[in-house]
């Protein structure tokens, strides 16, 4: 192997078999954003050069690098320059092992750059680190709006002047009641994962939905209402379920209680201080949207199907559950645990990055600078730690962040998750909440997108190129 193949396959942490012609950038799983980071570091480090965003784009093939390393050895050569659309495996020609090489395709491995429609739900600008609701700064937001005035600005289309928020909070207490069996299906699975038992639930909500007429589909009104519901009702099983679990029957929250103040209720079977409320309730501000994502897509697929709100909702959180998509809010309070203290949070990053392991909390598919929901997370964090007298776990955080700010300047930089479940801890619950609680403020997003995607719908159906054999012959009995 050569010395650039060397580092390609240490940086990665692959054999050197799985060096070939069409490994690229999301080819494969190691080669992930996190690990392209690493891998032009690791080209930085070796050859003394500075990889610029330019360059990282143009160096995601091997062949890219291998050209980019054969030009530095010889200065005289004409490196040839990788054509970021054609960054993946298939993006050249798509053949068949028998027969004649398919036509050339070009490839969007995860559908990366590809803009499938317009909207008009949410803005992020990646490389600035903006994000809007609905053309509203999520920093004037976190700061000055109650969930309900995000839920309904997602919902309805505009913030809501004070007789319209409150016809909504109505419609979302009203809604807070759960259906008799969904209730206890939340008990039979007190045993399981929040978000395992939540998905369960919110699945078995649409068997309770209104009938509709045999062969008809939901109209927009109807999944419009169905979504509040679910608003409603979500942070309700969440709660319930960690009743359950705790051994304990659900408290009902008072008539008038907000909605953060109403799912604290049930989930700590009492009456939650006011600084819980106000971190509870920015969460779930924060976490309420954020464009296409993969669960946000999940749920636009499903009703590009024609499928219901409550169906979309219940694939969206499946999607959600994944440990590089939502899943990735609890893995990264281990962080705490396992640095112990902020002195050992540099020995310990160099630790996972010769691993080739992530540092959870930090990078994003979409930005490439710091995620603007972090700072309002981070405020959280600060104001309970200094409430309870304990900075241990913001010391250690901040003294990560410190550590790997060098990998700031490639798009590396601290995301929503990393002080989010730290928040939820010094409030004292359990780690594995963290994912269920994204849900709770998530669902608002979700329902907006769906709305959105029903209102002038459209089969989202990509297609694949196809790599495999062709024109096999079936073999007879004898030779089977």
């Amino acid at each position: 192997m050569s010395t650039v193949d060397q580092l390609v396959a240490r940086t990665l942490g692959i054999t050197e078999d799985r060096l070939t012609a069409d490994l690229a950038y999301q080819s494969v799983r190691e080669w992930d954003s996190l690990g392209h980071v690493a891998l032009m570091v690791a080209l930085e480090q070796e050859y003394g050069v500075e990889v610029d965003d330019d360059l990282m784009l143009e160096l995601r093939t091997l062949d890219a690098v291998r050209a980019f390393a054969d030009g530095l050895a010889d200065p005289a050569a004409d490196a040839p320059a990788a054509d970021p659309a054609s960054a993946t495996p298939a993006a050249g020609t798509a053949s068949g092992s028998a027969g004649a090489p398919a036509a050339a395709v070009t490839v969007h491995r995860g559908l990366e750059g590809v803009t499938f429609d317009h909207s008009a739900v949410t803005l992020i600008d990646g490389a600035e680190g903006t994000l809007e609701y609905r053309g509203y700064s999520i920093h004037d937001l976190a700061e000055h709006a109650s969930f309900e005035e995000v839920a309904h600005l997602l919902v309805h289309g505009h913030l809501p002047d004070p007789a319209a928020l409150e016809v909504f909070t109505k419609q979302l207490r009203a809604a807070r009641t759960l259906p008799a069996p969904v209730l206890d299906l939340a008990r039979a699975l007190a045993h399981a994962h929040p978000v395992e038992a939540l998905r369960t639930c919110v699945s078995a909500l649409g068997a309770f939905a209104p009938r509709r007429a045999e062969g008809t589909d939901e109209s927009l009104a109807e999944a419009r209402e169905a979504g509040v519901e679910l608003i409603a009702r979500i942070p309700m099983i969440v709660a319930a379920h960690h009743a359950f679990r705790s051994g304990r029957e659900p408290r009902r929250p008072r008539e008038d209680a907000g909605h953060a103040e109403a799912f604290l209720t049930v989930l700590l079977g009492e009456e939650p201080t006011p600084a819980a409320v106000r971190v509870i309730d920015k969460g779930f501000v924060v976490h309420a949207d954020h464009g296409s994502n993969a669960s946000a897509f999940t749920a636009r697929v499903a009703i590009g199907c024609r499928a219901d709100m409550t169906a979309a909702l219940t694939a969206a959180i499946a999607a959600f559950s994944g440990s590089v998509h939502g899943g990735a809010a609890e893995r990264a309070i281990k962080l705490v645990d396992e640095v112990g203290t902020p002195e050992n949070a540099e020995a310990h990053v160099a630790a996972l990055q010769s691993r080739g392991e992530p540092v959870m909390g930090f990078g994003h598919r979409v930005y490439r600078t710091e995620d603007p929901r972090m700072r309002h997370l981070r405020a959280s964090v600060v104001e309970l730690s200094e409430e309870r007298g304990d900075r241990t776990g913001l010391d250690v955080l901040d003294a990560v962040a410190a550590a790997m700010r060098p990998r700031q300047r490639h798009g590396v930089a601290p995301n929503v998750d990393l002080y989010a479940g730290l928040s939820y801890r010094l409030l004292g619950l359990p780690d594995d909440l963290a994912v269920a609680l994204f849900v709770i403020g998530r669902t608002a997003g979700w329902v907006a997108q769906a709305l959105e995607q029903h209102a002038n719908n459209v089969l989202i159906r990509p297609l694949l190129a196809y790599a495999g054999p062709r024109g096999l012959t079936y073999p007879s009995g004898a030779a089977r």
